[in-house]
């Protein structure tokens, strides 16, 4: 599944194609993905496309008539493309706009979503409204995670991976940020001292802006044949590498599973 950078490079590809722009006509093909797509999203036509944002791994187009909101779910890829470009197997949705280029929304698996809110998302719709903060924002800092993390006994890795405390730190990195903070993964959330969240969150923020600046040389694609950047090249110290040495210490690197998740962790390094 797409992680926030992969997302937020989805958001830069398409918005200079979109913003601006008038919706001339919605074309749903199939309208069964995660959650049926409304009938609603119809009343956008002929509506102006004010701005696309994102928040958390959802993506918003502001109009001059409501919200359009979508995910990408696990397969799912957003491309811009002529209007009467040839249509293939699992094109859901088309949002054709007045100049002849239509935004296509294809999705294999179907875990993806197309909804519509009268009222901005964040603050009306229940996807959206108890989400935390932004991990790339103001709003996040050493402080707030520290003062989230009392009486949780619960693991500082699920802990940070909970989109309530702070959105869009997915597996990969969560695993990374962790490692490069020396944090074990299991320790318990409450346990973690305010010292040591200092020094996780900025490494979060890092980790996450240098994701996103790599993504950034696939921002072409979304005009061309594939609109899914993916999971960008990077250097990945422990993601993947269970049973390797570790690059700092040479430690074998162990591999468990929490929430779930594979997490890779160097049990010399991280305490």
């Amino acid at each position: 599944m797409p992680e926030l950078p992969e997302v937020e490079v989805s958001r830069l590809g398409i918005a200079p194609h979109l913003e601006g722009q008038q919706i001339a006509q919605i074309v749903v093909r199939d309208r069964r993905l995660r959650w049926p797509i409304p009938s609603e999203v119809e009343l956008l036509e002929g509506a102006l496309i004010e701005r696309v944002e994102r928040r958390a791994k959802y993506l918003i187009l502001h109009t001059d008539k409501g919200f359009l909101i979508l995910h990408l779910g696990m397969s799912g890829k957003l491309r811009v493309v002529p209007h009467n470009s040839l249509v293939v197997k699992h094109d859901h949705f088309d949002l054709i706009l007045t100049n002849g280029q239509c935004l296509r929304f294809n999705d294999p698996r179907r875990f993806g979503c197309v909804l519509y809110s009268a009222e901005h998302p964040s603050t009306a719709h229940p996807l959206l409204v108890e989400l935390g903060p932004e991990p790339l924002t103001e709003a996040f800092t050493a402080s707030y995670l520290h003062a989230k993390a009392q009486g949780k006994s619960q693991a500082v890795k699920t802990f940070i991976m909970d989109n309530h405390v702070v959105v869009g730190v997915g597996n990969i990195y969560a695993n990374e940020a962790l490692f490069k903070a020396g944090i074990h993964p299991k320790r318990a959330a409450s346990r973690v001292s305010l010292a040591r969240y200092q020094r996780l969150v900025p490494i979060i923020k890092e980790t996450l802006t240098a994701a996103i600046a790599q993504g950034g040389t696939t921002l072409q694609d979304f005009t061309q044949a594939d609109g899914q950047p993916g999971y960008f090249k990077q250097h990945l110290n422990v993601y993947g590498r269970g049973g390797k040495q570790c690059m700092v210490c040479k430690t074998e690197l162990s591999e468990i599973r929490l929430g779930q998740r594979s997490t890779v962790y160097c049990k010399q390094c991280q305490r």
